[in-house]
């Protein structure tokens, strides 16, 4: 599952790139906007594969300094 998913990750992360070249060329209007809703649907995939592949999140503590008060 976890190969599948890299792969999956790698694959939007190329059309993510390629899209980013095509829109540094000359484009018509209609052609913009599809590529540009063609990466914003790549990006989103992305996210959601990567959501999913390492689901752990972690709270950065405000200040290094800041600890939980102990009873005491």
């Amino acid at each position: 599952m976890i190969d599948e998913n890299f792969a999956l990750m790698r694959s939007h992360r190329n059309n993510i790139d390629r899209y980013h070249k095509l829109l540094k060329t000359s484009l018509s209007d209609l052609e913009r906007q599809f590529i540009e809703r063609r990466l914003a649907e790549e990006q989103s995939k992305l996210e959601a594969i990567v959501a999913s592949t390492f689901p752990l999140t972690f709270k950065l503590p405000t200040s290094p300094w800041s600890a939980p008060a102990s009873a005491g």
